[in-house]
């Protein structure tokens, strides 16, 4: 694969996971705190929801390699 298709690729990819990230990004169990003019927000949850699923989208990619 060309260095062209490669950045067109990853391009998309990021394109989706962004599109994905606005459905998933508040999910519940989520820490939001609220203190006067801040806001802090860690999205635990949402983070070990998206390191399950990379598991094991490369696992199955690597059981086809």
């Amino acid at each position: 694969m060309g260095m062209s298709k490669l950045f067109i690729v990853l391009g998309i990819i990021f394109l989706v996971i962004g599109l994905l990230w606005s459905f998933i990004g508040k999910l519940p169990g989520d820490i939001v705190i609220w203190k006067g003019n801040t806001t802090f927000f860690f999205p635990i949850v949402t983070s070990i929801v998206v390191s399950i699923v990379l598991t094991l989208v490369f696992f199955i990619i690597g059981k086809f390699r």
